[in-house]
């Protein structure tokens, strides 16, 4: 299995599809965002012509009103990996969120659940006191995930605190204790490029999100934007435009700063892995050694 890793924007969809075209093989994605069906322009899922270009998996293939996990993905994606190499040697995964990679290429451990009062209990402080009072608990029980994790996504780190404080010991000693052994070798091709240009990128992309129907994307799913798979960037921003708590350009700027913090967010992650060849995109055939 060839893994395309890298932060947003930076091109990992356009790597993948020729790495799938030169293999003859199909693409894994790995994009927790893009795994919801209702989600398309605010998560830069691939185009009806990159999807026709390569097979691709777990694009849509999800509710944003289904609950969903790494553990559920591991799952999924082992499965289908089974099936596809019963016909291919060489199958690609890209995608941005480490921790769903990780569950597939190394496992994930069972988390325990937390009881009903902590949840109440965590749900009500945030409910309280804010986003602020999670990031400050967070930082003391699990400060290792506190530099990786979203800390403005509650979701995240609601299930963090939940976990920590359930088992008594860090969320991220709890991850993939034991690496799992896979019926396949994996390959890391991580996709990186100079800061500058990376954030040119980010504001493009933004750009072009809001020129080609964001905004109606958002309009249709404003009823329900309490759940979970919407408190995410290029959502949460315009809905709180929307709800007139900033204006439209504080709204756009802040989808700009927002993801070039999950950008070097994820760059954080991915750098713990000494396996991740890097290169530029143009480089990917140098990556590729076999």
């Amino acid at each position: 299995m060839v893994v395309v890793v890298g932060p947003t924007a930076v091109g990992k969809t356009a790597t993948a599809i020729r790495l799938a075209q030169h293999y003859r093989t199909e693409i894994i994605s790995a994009d927790s965002r893009q795994f919801y069906k209702e989600l398309k322009i605010g998560v830069a899922a691939p185009s009806e012509t990159e999807l026709a270009a390569a097979t691709h998996h777990f694009i849509g293939h999800i509710s944003i009103y289904d609950y969903y996990n790494a553990a559920r993905f591991e799952k999924d994606a082992l499965q289908k990996l089974q099936q596809l190499f019963e016909n291919h040697d060489v199958v690609v995964m890209t995608g941005g969120s480490g921790l769903y990679i990780d569950a597939v290429c190394n496992g994930i451990d069972e988390l325990p659940d937390p009881s009903p009062e902590l949840r109440i209990e965590l749900k009500t402080l945030f409910q309280q006191e804010g986003v602020e009072a999670l990031q400050k608990m967070l930082q003391t029980h699990d400060p290792e995930y506190y530099r990786t994790v979203d800390a403005k996504n509650p979701a995240r780190l609601l299930r963090a605190l939940e976990v920590s404080i359930t088992a008594g010991q860090p969320y991220s000693s709890l991850r993939a204790q034991t690496l799992e052994k896979r019926p396949f070798s994996v390959i890391f091709i991580g996709l990186h490029c100079e800061r500058t240009l990376l954030n040119e990128r980010i504001h493009r992309r933004v750009d072009d999100m809001i020129a080609t129907g964001l905004l109606d994307e958002v309009e249709q799913l404003f009823p329900v934007r309490h759940l979970n798979a919407l408190k995410t960037v290029g959502y949460k921003e315009l809905f709180a435009w929307k709800e007139g708590k900033i204006s439209f350009e504080q709204a756009v700027e802040d989808i700009k700063t927002n993801t070039r913090r999950y950008a070097k967010r994820q760059m954080t992650w991915f750098r713990k892995n000494s396996e991740i060849r890097w290169g530029s995109p143009e480089e990917w055939r140098e990556i590729v050694l076999f």
